[in-house]
């Protein structure tokens, strides 16, 4: 019997055509959610123009959006992976009373990626450098939210006599990890896990495809995107080693500093209902220690709020930025600075 009619030779040559088939479909969807992608970035940006400027810092663009007159100047820190955008409920009252300016950490937003690692210290440094080269000029008041703690810390430890007072919102503590319920430690793993695929699906539209990028065009045009989603990726992984450059920064001597954080008693929907006592009571214990970092604190628990105190209680935020430029105008009689 001939080889052409060999049973098994037939079988393997429909399954060398059955395979071939299968890799071309996968590389045309593949090349068709790239243009997709792609289309629907400039798109979204084409409507959704970039406000601000992008400065150049060591041969990358940050982009820096500021706003209001006034001194001193609050910078707004976003926490991991999220860009300007986070802030926008808080800016424009905020300017009203001082100038004020959010940012894009390098491969966030409008922001060109950096080659450089991606630990809060680095991220200082940049912002440092982001807004010398920006002519803005400080005093500074610094908030920063959930990460970007770690990073406003790092840069008032850098930059000691340029930071006027500082804003906590939630922020990271460097012993977090070590402090919560190791179950919720496990989980780390699955957010790495849901990063990474969020990081490998993006440049083919897939979390776009999925609604993952939210019906909100001016936040899909700063969020949703390859370089943004490999950058929270970056940041997460270099979580802990952040953490623990923020662990040798220490006091900030009697600078104005407030605390806010989440109310204990919303629910979280990322957490198992049998972590949600333990990690509460943890958090709220690593802020009140936040609190402790200068002589000149309060620590308010923000009601109703979740970990996004600038997106749901945002009243609060303003509240205690007001509070914060006030006190760094006007120290009380005899104040001296450190």
């Amino acid at each position: 019997m001939s080889a052409t009619t060999n049973p098994r030779a037939s079988a393997r040559s429909w399954l060398r055509i059955i395979v071939r088939s299968l890799v071309l479909l996968v590389v045309l969807l593949a090349t068709a959610g790239f243009i997709y992608e792609n289309i629907s970035e400039a798109r979204d940006r084409r409507f959704n123009p970039m406000p601000g400027q992008l400065i150049d810092v060591g041969g990358h663009g940050m982009h820096i959006n500021c706003t209001g007159q006034g001194s001193p100047i609050v910078i707004l820190d976003s926490g991991l992976g999220d860009s300007y955008i986070s802030w926008h409920k808080v800016q424009p009252q905020i300017a009203q009373f001082t100038r004020v300016c959010s940012y894009d950490r390098a491969g966030l937003g409008y922001s060109d990626p950096s080659p450089r690692p991606r630990t809060s210290k680095v991220m200082a440094e940049e912002l440092h450098a982001l807004l010398h080269n920006a002519g803005i000029v400080p005093p500074y008041i610094l908030a920063g939210h959930s990460m970007g703690g770690y990073n406003v810390r790092l840069f008032a430890s850098l930059s000691r006599s340029e930071v006027a007072g500082m804003v906590l919102l939630d922020a990271s503590h460097p012993e977090q990890q070590k402090r919560f319920p190791q179950a919720l430690n496990d989980l780390d793993k699955t957010w790495l896990r849901e990063q990474e695929f969020l990081e490998f699906s993006m440049p083919f539209g897939i979390p776009r495809l999925l609604g993952f990028c939210g019906k909100d065009a001016e936040v899909r045009a700063a969020d949703c995107n390859f370089h943004s989603a490999q950058e929270g990726f970056a940041e997460l992984r270099a979580f802990p080693e952040s953490a623990a450059q923020t662990a040798t920064t220490g006091a900030l001597g009697d600078i104005p500093l407030a605390v806010l954080s989440h109310d204990p008693d919303r629910p979280e929907p990322d957490l198992p209902e049998d972590l949600l006592k333990p990690t509460n009571e943890a958090w709220q214990q690593m802020q009140d220690e936040l609190a402790h970092l200068s002589t000149q604190s309060t620590h308010v628990i923000a009601n109703n709020s979740g970990h996004y105190i600038q997106l749901d209680r945002p009243d609060l935020v303003i509240e205690a930025v007001h509070k914060v430029v006030d006190e760094a105008r006007w120290p009380a009689p005899g104040a001296t600075k450190p």
